[in-house]
């Protein structure tokens, strides 16, 4: 059986493992919180590596991207190289791919009118191919970079201003400790209501759930909320706060969406290929034999 372990820096709580069969191929696909600990993130990577096929790492990304360039995240790929036989992917691959061609695949088969939508995306550095999917799409989008990355009050509304902000920050930001930019370990778990106007002027709101869910309103009727890496949990609270649509771009196991970097995991796995010599085509073409397509679920109607 083919296993493929998610090392994430958030919560504990969040943890599952699931098994699934891919192609033919059997698989154990798992998350392990380390609660923000870094010294276990790397303890964990160190035990496993070689006895696993393939590492997503959770809860932080290595690389983030803008403009066409990549950048990253110093502290995580020292952590990252802790695993030297086991390949190691952060979801970078599904983010340019599979959240790309569901906000395309939406639009396309009128599930949402995003041309004439409002949308929040709490995070475009870190969802660039969602973010450059919306715009195409012509929705008028608010960025929350700035807002929901480091805590400035300013909101971005064109992937203009969004390249510009992060030819600026970006070379800084990743030079900082990821837990100041992102809820890790114990700050999964709360949730502390701001940028309520953002919540309340956006039909869609999409990204990263820890970042959605952070900062999320009581209120969220009639909401739409295109993510992924959702629980069982998650699922009742959306529907408590009104949300209408829940759409997850990763498939669901036993009531749980996984991240991207597991995905992305288990299509390296696939491939018996490093995940450096897999492009984007690679990853279209074997999303198309497993016929992945966005899980739409109406929580109130």
């Amino acid at each position: 059986m083919k296993r493929v372990t998610s090392i994430s820096l958030g919560s504990s709580l969040r943890n599952k493992s699931v098994e699934a069969d891919f192609l033919g191929e059997k698989f154990q696909i798992e998350r392990v919180g380390t609660d923000g600990d870094l010294k276990l993130f790397q303890k964990k990577l160190i035990e496993l590596d070689g006895k696993v096929d393939a590492f997503g790492l959770g809860g932080t990304d290595m690389y983030i991207y803008a403009a066409g360039k990549r950048y990253t995240f110093r502290q995580i790929e020292r952590l990252a190289a802790a695993a030297v036989k086991t390949p190691v992917v952060d979801g970078s691959g599904l983010k340019n791919t599979l959240e790309r061609e569901t906000v395309q695949y939406l639009q396309r088969e009128g599930i949402i009118d995003l041309a004439h939508s409002k949308v929040l995306l709490v995070c475009a550095v870190d969802r660039f191919g969602m973010a450059e999917a919306l715009d195409a799409t012509g929705a008028s989008v608010v960025y929350g970079d700035l807002m929901f990355a480091v805590g400035v009050p300013i909101a971005l509304r064109s992937m203009t201003a969004v390249n510009q902000a992060a030819r600026v920050l970006l070379p800084l930001i990743v030079q900082l400790p990821f837990q100041w930019l992102y809820p890790t370990g114990e700050k999964q778990n709360t949730i502390t209501p701001k940028w309520t106007s953002f919540y309340d002027e956006a039909d869609v709101i999409a990204g990263d759930f820890p970042y959605i869910r952070r900062y999320m309103p009581e209120n969220l009727a009639g909401k739409t909320i295109l993510t992924n890496t959702t629980t069982a949990e998650d699922v009742l609270e959306l529907t408590k706060r009104g949300v209408k649509t829940l759409i997850t771009t990763t498939p669901q196991f036993e009531g749980r969406s996984f991240g991207t970097n597991v995905m992305e995991g288990v299509l390296v796995t696939l491939s018996g290929r490093k995940p450096e010599e897999l492009t984007p085509k690679d990853y279209m073409d074997l999303m198309a034999k497993l016929n992945w397509k966005p899980r739409i679920q109406t929580l109130n109607s």
